[in-house]
Order: structure tokens, then C-alpha cells, then sequence
């Protein structure tokens, strides 16, 4: 019997770090310019190496506290899936464990040690039901699943597997939404109904109006009083997410 070389692989955790821009109205992702190679000069989800002695979703946490300097409850933080492909990152394997973070707030960003810069990329739904997030003349676009790690150029295609991780991510969300949308975390935690509908709409689901909306998706959503209104008119009613 031929010898068995066990690896011990380097592992790592990903955050996909999600807000909402409240003057654009738009959700947004956490991306960071790398300083260092590889993959010098791309754009990437946060990472961090997970430390002996604290769990991944614990990780996950701390990398937020180091990056943005937000003490975020647990909840915050939802596992989204494991990547192990041995082409994943050049050199020494590499696991990532990914979490997805959702942001009740938007808070300015400094690019840390081996980050040139740091800044909110926006998203915007595509036709074909791919996602599109974009700043400053860059954009990036989620794959297709025979597109894996085709894009290698920094203006168009993310560090690693990054792309695919954001992929992964946004299917998940889009998903998810009729039992279990978290991804209301980032409007903070008290929104409205017509709110709520633009975060679905933003992952490609679309209600017609709040009636139908609220009776589609009641077992999610606890009455959480009204919103005062500054003008005439009927207070918008706010809601909490059902077990949050």
C-alpha cells in the first residue's frame, strides 16, 4: 500500500459583510483592495486565519471587531458554507469556512494592515438573474457554475474564490427569503413592510403591494409599532423578524 500523505491545510474564514446605504437605498458588500500577494491589487471579502483557540463563527465575529470596529451580536453572523477546492488559492491549501455578516449600520471604513483600501460595493440585480455589485467605475458580477475561477484580472474578478464565494452568498440569500430572510438584518432592527419589499425586490422578488406581502410572509415578521411621521398621513407600521 502506497504511503498517505495527510495535509494539514491552512484554515481560514471568509466574511461576506452585508449593509444597506439608507441615501441610495441600495444593499452593499464589504469588499478590500490586497496589498500583499498573492492576488496583489484585487478586491476580496474579508479573510482571517482562525486562531487555536476560538470557533469559526467566533472568528467571524473577530474579524468584524478588527475590520470595522462593530461588537455585533451573535446573530449577526450565519454560516453560509465551506470551500475546499485544492485550486482554491495558490501555494499552501487553503479552507475557507464562510460566514455571512449582516450590518444593522454602514459605517465609514479604514483599509487595516494588508488592505489598501476598503469600500462598500453596491448592488444591482441583473436580468439573467446573476447580481452586480459596482463602485467607482468597477464592478464585479456573480458566476455561473462553469465560470468558477475563469476571471483572473483584478478589475473584473475577485481574489481566490471570491467570486464564487459572493455567488454562493447570493443564492443563498435569494433563497432563503419566503422562510428565513435574515438578510432584513441590515435595515436594523425595526423596518416597514414597503422596506422589506425592496430588499426582497433587490434579490429578485417582488411583492405588489404590502397587504399581499405581509399575508405571504406573516410567520416571519412581529408587529413592532409605528414610525412616527413627520408629514400628514398614516404612520408606516414597523415590524421585527419573528425570533430575533
Amino acid at each position: 500500500m502506497a504511503n498517505i500523505v495527510l495535509e494539514r491545510p491552512l484554515i481560514t474564514v471568509t466574511d461576506i459583510v452585508w449593509g444597506f446605504d439608507q441615501t441610495t437605498q441600495q444593499v452593499n458588500v464589504l469588499l478590500i483592495k490586497r496589498a500583499d500577494q498573492p492576488f496583489q491589487n484585487f478586491w476580496a471579502l474579508p479573510e482571517t486565519a482562525m486562531r487555536v483557540h476560538e470557533s469559526a463563527h467566533e472568528a467571524a465575529l473577530r474579524l468584524i471587531r478588527e475590520k470595522i470596529g462593530l461588537d455585533l451580536s451573535a446573530f449577526h453572523a450565519e454560516q453560509l458554507a465551506t470551500f475546499t477546492a485544492p485550486d482554491r488559492a495558490p501555494g499552501e491549501r487553503a479552507l475557507s469556512l464562510s460566514y455571512m455578516i449582516f450590518l444593522p449600520q454602514l459605517p465609514e471604513l479604514t483599509p487595516g494592515p494588508g488592505a489598501l483600501a476598503a469600500a462598500w460595493f453596491a448592488l444591482t440585480p441583473q436580468t439573467n438573474g446573476r447580481f452586480r455589485f459596482s463602485r467607482a467605475g468597477q464592478q464585479f458580477t456573480t458566476l455561473a457554475a462553469d465560470e468558477y475561477l475563469r476571471d483572473q484580472t483584478p478589475t473584473t474578478g475577485l481574489a481566490f474564490d471570491h467570486n464564487w464565494i459572493l455567488t454562493v452568498a447570493c443564492q443563498r440569500i435569494a433563497n432563503k427569503l419566503d422562510y428565513q430572510p435574515t438578510i432584513l438584518l441590515i435595515l436594523g432592527p425595526k423596518f416597514t413592510l414597503k422596506q422589506a419589499r425592496h430588499i426582497f425586490a433587490q434579490f429578485g422578488q417582488s411583492e405588489p403591494d404590502n397587504s399581499n406581502f405581509l399575508r405571504n410572509h406573516k410567520k416571519l415578521l412581529t408587529p413592532a409599532g409605528s414610525r412616527p411621521q413627520p408629514g400628514p398621513g398614516r404612520p408606516a407600521k414597523e415590524f421585527r423578524l419573528a425570533n430575533f
